[in-house]
C-alpha cells in the first residue's frame, strides 16, 4: 500500500493534478506500471523503475515523441518525464480487430516514411533494459552489422549464451551482409523494438505502439519484429502496409536477417535457447 500510495503522490507532483485512486498493471517485465485515477476525468500511466540506467526513460520519452512527429502510426502522449518515472496518457485496452490491424499496417508505413537524417541516432538508448549504441552510419548494413549485431554476439559469448561455432554462422552472415541485405532504401524511421507485446490494442479500435527503440533504421527490422513472436492478424497489417509502400523483392527472404538483432538481445538478457535460435537464423541465411 505504501508504495502506491508513493506512486499516487510522484504522479500528483508531476502532474500538477489530483489523483483519485491507482490500480497495478498487469504486463511488463521492465518497469512497473500503475494506472492513475486523475480527479479531471482522465487516467495516465505512470511507469517506474528504482535505479533506473542513466537516461532509461529519457529515452524512451524522447523515442515516443518522435514518432509521434511522423503523423503515422499511434502513441501515447508523453505527459511527464523524471529519472526514475515517466507518465504517459493511458490507453484504455480493447481487442486486436481486422480493422485496426489494417489501420496499423498502413499508418505504420507512414511513420518509415517519415524517415530520418542516417541510420542511428544521436543518442544511444536502450532495447528493454540492454543498451542500444546509435552511433550514426551513412548505410544500413554497416550500422547493423556493427551496432546492432556484433556487439550482442560478443555479450552473448561473454554470458556462454553463445557458443564459438554459433557466434562464427552469424559472423559468416556479417561478412556477407552486403550481399544479404537487398538494395539500399531509404532511413526509414522506426520503433526498433516492435514486436507483439509493445503493440497495444485499444479499445478506440486503434492499435498504438509503445515501449520503443526508436532510430534511423531499415523498414524491413520492424515488420521482422512482428513477425518474430507473433501477433494477431500479422498478414492483413503486412496486406496493408504493402498497399500504400510495397516492399522490395525479397524481403521475405531477408526476415531472419533482421531477426538476428533481438534473438541476440533475448540470448544476453535472457538465455535459454535464444542462442541457438540465432544461430538458426544465420544458417538459413547462407
Amino acid at each position: 500500500m505504501a508504495r502506491m500510495t508513493g506512486t499516487a503522490a510522484r504522479g500528483e507532483q508531476l502532474l500538477g493534478v489530483a489523483v483519485v485512486s491507482t490500480t497495478p498493471v498487469a504486463g511488463g517485465d521492465v518497469s512497473t506500471a500503475t494506472r492513475l485515477r486523475l480527479s479531471n476525468g482522465r487516467s495516465a500511466v505512470i511507469k517506474t523503475r528504482p535505479q533506473a540506467p542513466a537516461g532509461f526513460f529519457a529515452a524512451e520519452a524522447r523515442g515516443l515523441r518522435w514518432l509521434a512527429e511522423a503523423g503515422g502510426a499511434a502513441v501515447p502522449d508523453v505527459l511527464a518525464i523524471d529519472d526514475d518515472c515517466l507518465v504517459l496518457d493511458w490507453i484504455e485496452p480493447g481487442r486486436p480487430t481486422a480493422e485496426a490491424a489494417e489501420s496499423l499496417g498502413r499508418s505504420l508505413a507512414a511513420t518509415h516514411a517519415a524517415g530520418a537524417d542516417t541510420f542511428g541516432a544521436p543518442q544511444d538508448g536502450y532495447i528493454g533494459l540492454a543498451p542500444l549504441p546509435n552511433r550514426p552510419l551513412d548505410r544500413w548494413p554497416e550500422f547493423y552489422a556493427s551496432r546492432r549485431v556484433m556487439p550482442y554476439v560478443r555479450a552473448a559469448l561473454q554470458r556462454g549464451a553463445l557458443s564459438p561455432a554459433e557466434a562464427d554462422d552469424i559472423e559468416q552472415v556479417v561478412k556477407r551482409i552486403h550481399t544479404l541485405a537487398g538494395d539500399d532504401e531509404p532511413v526509414a524511421r522506426i520503433h526498433g523494438d516492435l514486436w507483439s507485446g509493445n503493440v497495444v490494442w485499444g479499445q478506440d479500435d486503434t492499435a498504438w505502439i509503445i515501449d520503443p527503440a526508436a532510430h534511423g533504421g531499415h523498414r524491413e527490422t520492424d515488420l521482422a519484429m512482428l513477425a518474430l513472436f507473433g501477433i494477431t492478424h500479422l498478414q492483413r497489417i503486412l496486406d496493408a502496409y504493402q498497399e500504400v509502400a510495397p516492399l522490395a523483392d525479397g524481403w521475405e527472404d531477408r526476415l531472419a536477417l533482421h531477426q538476428l538483432h533481438p534473438l541476440l538481445v533475448h540470448a544476453v538478457m535472457f538465455g535459454g535457447g535464444y542462442g541457438s535460435r540465432a544461430a538458426d537464423a544465420a544458417r538459413s541465411l547462407l
